[in-house]
């Protein structure tokens, strides 16, 4: 019998009732980019990039320019002050060439094709105004795609993750060490640029699989061995570590699962989140909040999903949603568990001999302690089942909804039924309403 959580028909607390499927794609979807608040792009193996209208599902454009499968895609806006602003994305492809695309025309800016491997990653970094790619050597790039500089050669396996970190450095994940680098400008006035490499990271196992900032003073990694390493953003020390997330032993609260041993797929870190207080971890099959500040797992779902889960996200509120292979998009809720009294230390010994004083404070410090230590629980609220392969990924439009893409080649948008239905009869309303006025000017 399966240990995942079930939920009913009657999901009182999952606003998506209605859904909108968007065909175009003829291949596995699997990267969805925000561009404004109701635009986004998706792309994936069939080499296309389409662009979306998030509130109606409309297609607005379907760009043509690679010839493989999308490796990588990321926003970034053009900031000129000569220029007016405009919505751009860049897209890397197995094809080894990487794109720059105006979002409003729909049109391509630019085109590179100088790599002598797949580009794996792309990064924005805002505060140098730059964006940089990673496979095989990391490039520096200007927002008109001049190379100002790159490494040489790295390794075969090249660069799986990039994050930007204070005082001009990135973190590049590769293989299993992480390499932080610094980026710099001439001093003699001119635009040469410098990429310097300044430390090797090599705390973790196994290749680095998930690479996430938290603020300007943390960052935090994931590996396939299910290692999470938290990380000072400003000396790259090691602040904490968590290693044990299948052991059921170290999370007393989940039900254990008799196995002889652990396969890496159900232990490798396969996407990591994060607010300002806890990071979110899908590793395996479960979910994960390790609370930053108290260096421990505070909730998690073991057997969240039936299959690994790809992808998770913090909503503002409370709530969580993760997707997984199983096809499947969940909704969970972190709640706090209602504490009970705390159980009496039984005095024995020492009320014998006349210390039940010393004793019965001890017991205040511990029910003390027990109150100010909070319970959470993950609860399943929601479950959406619309896909019929592996969810990639998802995008989160607030008010808007939710959109998903698959293998199974489909995206599809979620909507908060009772504000559709409200928005229906406002637009049926406002069309009454001009035709009695057309009626009576008649």
């Amino acid at each position: 019998k399966s240990s995942v959580q079930t939920i009913g028909e009657e999901q009182i607390q999952n606003p998506y009732t209605e859904l909108l499927v968007l065909k175009g794609h003829q291949d596995i979807v699997r990267f969805l980019v925000q561009i404004d608040d109701c635009r986004f792009a998706s792309a994936g193996d069939d080499g296309i990039i389409f662009l979306w209208n998030a509130q109606t599902g409309e297609k607005l454009y379907e760009l043509h320019g690679h010839t493989h499968k999308i490796t990588a895609i990321a926003p970034f806006s053009s900031s000129d002050v000569t220029e007016e602003k405009s919505d751009l994305i860049i897209t890397a492809s197995a094809d080894r060439t990487v794109i720059v695309w105006d979002c409003t025309s729909g049109r391509q800016v630019q085109k590179v094709s100088c790599f002598h491997s797949t580009v794996k990653c792309l990064t924005v970094l805002q505060r140098l105004n730059v964006w940089l790619s990673g496979g095989s050597d990391l490039c520096v790039w200007n927002r008109k795609l001049d190379l100002l500089c790159k490494t040489s050669h790295l390794t075969d396996a090249g660069i799986s993750a990039l994050v930007e970190l204070p005082k001009s450095c990135v973190a590049a994940a590769v293989g299993r060490e992480l390499i932080i680098f610094r980026l710099s400008t001439s001093n003699n006035g001119s635009e040469d640029w410098n990429i310097l490499e300044v430390k090797r990271l090599v705390d973790h196992q196994d290749n680095i699989s998930s690479l996430v900032s938290v603020n300007d003073l943390t960052f935090v990694t994931g590996s396939h061995l299910g290692e999470l390493i938290v990380w000072d953003a400003l000396d790259w020390t090691k602040q904490a570590s968590e290693c044990n997330f299948w052991d059921s032993s170290v999370h007393p609260d989940v039900q254990p699962e008799i196995k002889l041993s652990q396969s890496p797929h159900e232990t490798s870190v396969q996407h990591l989140t994060s607010d300002e207080e806890c990071v979110f971890a899908a590793v395996g099959k479960g979910i994960y909040v390790y609370n930053l500040q108290m260096k421990r797992v505070i909730a998690c779902q073991r057997t969240a999903h039936d299959s690994s889960v790809l992808h998770i996200e913090k909503l503002p509120n409370r709530q969580l949603i993760s997707c997984s292979e199983d096809g499947s998009v969940r909704i969970w809720e972190l709640r706090e568990k209602q504490q009970l009294p705390a159980e009496p230390i039984p005095t024995g010994f020492f009320n014998m001999w006349g210390f039940g004083r010393a004793n019965k404070q001890a017991n205040q410090a511990a029910k003390k302690m027990q109150e100010n230590t909070p319970v959470y629980f993950l609860e399943l609220v929601g479950d959406l089942i619309g896909h019929s392969s592996a969810v990639q990924m998802f995008l989160y439009f607030g008010e808007l909804g939710l959109a998903t893409c698959s293998a199974d080649h489909l995206i599809i948008l979620w909507k908060d039924g009772e504000r559709e239905s409200s928005l229906r009869s406002l637009t049926l309303f406002k069309k009454l309403a001009q035709n009695g006025d057309l009626q009576l000017k008649l």
